[in-house]
């Protein structure tokens, strides 16, 4: 009962237009105030503020500042250029270089925003004037441009391997096949609708030489993951401290190699990336707060009594976790959609044999496809407004692509060993 009131009150400040933090915040104190909930209300204040105090979420503002660097650092023209040289001669050609381009940036900046937005600026335009309708440029943008905080170094796989306990090397680890497999579904429809539309049926085949140039042109940024994932992988560095590296390389490719920033528009980035910042943590401290009044109110105990009586099996447990996270992605940011329902569901996973690496995959996967669903998707108003489309067109061009998120989520969802070979081959 506790747990639909909630949910209830908070999809209705939500769809009010009450701003993300604020309806999270009142549906605490709603909450408490309802039910007669003997709670004072500085206990809020106290949990806002423990929720964003642990160590390891220090690494969230420092991958923003780590991405922004990248972003304005003209990194994302290099990357399609190279990603264009590469895989520009197949028929639906120019989308397939969209999808290679976010997520070889994904790997680079962890940010689905910056990623729809550095991309998107450049390729929404071009692929309109290939052919390509704008509200399917736009919605292919939006949905290739969530294949960052699937691809490490991702932000919601940090934040959950601190919520869950669990290694965040696996859980990086985790996230490569299945990127890549998302990738490769919406290429496959790039490739339909380059050839279906007639817009877009191949280019020429690059020569060596320019594939090659193009490589040494985004080779520096291509390494920021390797350098990452080596890093945590090897234990030079912790998670953490892996954010710091990511700054202090950033600062070096685009300051030294590329020459694309100078020290005046440092503080304009730093400013811009601690607002994004000061958004983030904030709206993370509120949703901390609610998740403190879930759990000390015995909610996850229910949901576990509940979820046992309806779920038999680790397939229905898995449909179960789907359909809430898809629903509630729609509303939330993945972030504090993590910090709400992993309390929630971590406590069931052994109980259905699913590996918590798994499910902290799954679960981001899941939250990944509510940036890009209507009607309050982040990345869909990102790439509409870049693309000057409304939400209906972008909507409806969406369809195929969101069919082709589903197949492959069912796949990562169902077939364990796809997204975990990397991790058992590691362990």
């Amino acid at each position: 009962m506790l747990l639909v009131f909630i949910m209830l009150v908070f999809f209705g400040l939500a769809l009010a237009g009450l701003p993300l933090v604020w309806a999270i915040l009142a549906t605490t104190v709603t909450t408490i105030w309802s039910f007669g909930l003997s709670h004072p209300l500085e206990t809020i204040f106290l949990t806002f503020i423990g929720g964003v105090e642990p160590f390891i979420l220090i690494a969230v503002p420092l991958f923003i500042v780590a991405g922004e660097l990248f972003s304005r650092g003209g990194v994302g023209e290099r990357i399609i250029r190279f990603a264009r040289s590469l895989l520009g001669f197949l028929p639906g050609g120019l989308g397939i270089v969209t999808v290679a381009s976010c997520l070889l940036f994904g790997g680079v900046s962890g940010s689905a925003i910056a990623g729809a937005a550095a991309i998107g600026t450049v390729m929404i335009p071009a692929l309109a004037r290939q052919g390509y309708s704008p509200a399917f440029a736009s919605a292919l943008v939006a949905t290739a441009g969530t294949l960052a905080i699937i691809m490490p170094p991702s932000i919601p796989l940090l934040v959950f391997g601190y919520i869950a306990g669990v290694s965040v090397r696996d859980l990086f680890l985790s996230g490569i096949v299945p990127a890549l497999l998302f990738g490769i579904g919406l290429m496959g429809v790039c490739v339909w609708y380059g050839i279906s539309t007639g817009c877009d049926r191949g280019g020429r085949f690059a020569g060596s030489k320019e594939i090659r140039e193009s490589f040494f042109g985004a080779v520096p940024a291509l390494l920021m993951p390797v350098i990452i994932l080596g890093g945590i992988w090897s234990g030079y560095f912790t998670p953490t401290e892996s954010a710091a590296v990511a700054v202090v390389y950033g600062l070096l490719v685009s300051m030294l190699w590329y020459r694309s920033i100078g020290w005046r528009d440092l503080p304009d980035l730093l400013y811009r990336s601690f607002l994004t910042s000061a958004v983030v943590m904030v709206v993370v401290g509120a949703t901390a707060a609610l998740a403190w009044v879930i759990t000390v109110e015995q909610v996850p105990a229910l949901v576990t009594e509940w979820t046992r009586s309806v779920a038999d099996s680790r397939w229905t447990f898995l449909l179960l976790v789907n359909v809430f996270l898809l629903v509630l992605g729609i509303f939330l940011e993945p972030l504090p959609a993590l910090v709400l329902t992993a309390p929630l569901f971590v406590p069931l996973a052994p109980v259905y044999g699913v590996d918590p690496v798994h499910l902290g995959l799954v679960m981001t996967c899941n939250l990944a496809i509510g940036l890009y669903t209507p009607p309050v998707g982040g990345t869909l108003f990102v790439a509409a407004k870049i693309g000057a489309v409304g939400i209906g067109a972008i909507s409806r061009a969406l369809l195929p692509l969101f069919a082709v998120s589903l197949l492959v989520l069912a796949l990562v969802t169902y077939v364990q060993a796809l997204p975990m070979f990397p991790v058992w081959l590691l362990r």
